[in-house]
């Protein structure tokens, strides 16, 4: 059997998405370690409350020798674009989360709305990630 355990989520500032994840979303630190031998490489994870078996890997856009200069460059501008991927969050009440999340300053950017699959609303973290608030529909 094969389980899904860790996401990677490219980010700009580990630190400011450490506070933006775990502040303003909610979630729980995990883990956060520094590997001196591969350069200060910083393994830093966030997960939602009571489900401790998944977690977001909030991953620095790293240079040479993953990646050359040029390409750390453009995942960057596409980061912040929001189109490096997305993340999908599972809610009982989307029209609540939404009110609760915009009071601790998430910025929205579609307030949630009924779609054929349930009620869902749209932000960014503060790399630019794009995540969607889902309430699914009682079938």
């Amino acid at each position: 059997m094969l389980k899904i355990t860790h996401v990677n989520v490219w980010v700009h500032d580990q630190d400011e998405a450490l506070e933006w994840y775990t502040k303003k979303l909610g979630m729980e630190l995990r883990e956060d370690v520094t590997l001196p031998e591969l350069g200060d490489f910083r393994w830093l994870s966030v997960g939602p409350a009571g489900q401790p078996d998944v977690a977001l890997v909030l991953m620095a856009i790293p240079g040479p020798p993953v990646f050359d200069d040029d390409t750390r460059q453009k995942l960057t501008e596409i980061l912040g674009k929001g189109a490096a991927g997305g993340i999908f969050l599972q809610t009982d009440d989307c029209r609540a989360r939404y009110e609760e999340l915009k009071g601790r300053g998430v910025e929205f950017t579609e307030p949630p709305s009924e779609r054929p699959y349930g009620v869902d609303a749209g932000l960014r973290d503060v790399s630019g990630n794009s995540i969607r608030l889902v309430q699914p529909s009682a079938n």
